[in-house]
């Protein structure tokens, strides 16, 4: 299982030896420390975790549990069946090689409170027949049996800042020099913001 942590930097576009336009996403990632290894107690697997992102304050937990391997401010685990990584390992973006196809995790953007046209995609009122100001109201959520809103309910709320994973991102290249990913298409989160990289378990990718 091959993982790191880096920051979203921005899209751009890469051409490939036949011509096409590849849009891609680059990743910035800086080599990672591990942090601990530990075992799951039923032995069916071991966790890892990776720090990256040196800060200069941290509160006496997290300095404690990072001053051997320096203070990381940023902090991931990853499940893996087995690994030889130990305490203070490093990993950077030579583990990856193009190609590849990975999941990414990320936070995604920020929305707001946000109503239930945007937020589900609600086609909205007619805008005749007597709707006056109704256009992007919800509409009934209730009838006459069980009075009170049901658990799920489709509602306007806040929207974004969700854990989101896109699988099966393919990676165009990757760039040692800078410590930076080239990953076709779209990554969840904003500019900066702190995504997870893993190694798909399947390559086997569905083509047309």
């Amino acid at each position: 299982m091959k993982f790191i942590v880096g920051k979203k930097m921005e899209m751009s576009q890469q051409f490939q030896e036949d011509g096409t336009v590849v849009p891609v996403t680059w990743i910035h990632a800086e080599p990672c420390v591990v942090i601990q290894v530990c075992s799951w107690p039923n032995g069916q697997g071991m966790a890892v975790q990776i720090g990256c992102d040196s800060r200069r304050y941290l509160n006496k937990p997290e300095s404690g549990h990072t001053k051997e391997c320096g203070l990381l401010g940023t902090l991931r685990e990853f499940s893996v069946i087995q690994t030889d990584l130990k305490r203070g390992d490093k990993i950077d973006v030579s583990v990856f090689q193009p190609g590849e196809h990975v999941d990414v995790i990320g936070v995604s953007k920020g929305r707001g409170f946000t109503g239930v046209v945007k937020r589900h995609h609600f086609s909205g009122s007619p805008a005749s027949h007597g709707h006056k100001d109704q256009l992007r109201m919800p509409g009934s959520i209730g009838s006459r049996r069980q009075g009170p809103v049901q658990k799920g309910k489709r509602m306007a709320g806040h929207m974004g800042t969700d854990r989101v994973t896109v699988k099966n991102l393919e990676i165009v290249s990757v760039d040692l020099k800078k410590n930076r990913i080239a990953i076709k298409g779209a990554v969840p989160g904003a500019q900066g913001g702190i995504v997870s990289i893993q190694l798909r378990e399947s390559q086997n990718v569905w083509q047309k």
